[in-house]
């Protein structure tokens, strides 16, 4: 198993309730696979987590990227701009 260390941010953590948590994944779970974790946890995720974006290690990853050991993951919600 491998322990990460999640961080929500703005509507992603006020949906959790909470800044961040620690939980136990399966080792060589993908960032798709992280996100499915989270709304079995959070259902109150279902919709958002799909198009947050993921930080991991203080870099931006994609779907299908591998989370490596005792990462440091962070999940921010999809912004607009004009």
């Amino acid at each position: 198993m491998n322990n990460v260390r999640t961080f929500f941010f703005a509507t992603l953590r006020d949906r959790v309730g909470v800044r961040s948590i620690e939980i136990q994944i399966p080792t060589q779970t993908k960032v798709v696979g992280f996100k499915t974790i989270l709304v079995e946890k959070f259902p109150a995720l279902n919709g958002l987590v799909d198009h947050a974006l993921v930080a991991v290690n203080h870099e931006y990853v994609f779907d299908d990227s591998l989370i490596p050991n005792s990462a440091e993951i962070a999940l921010f919600p999809p912004v607009s701009g004009g």
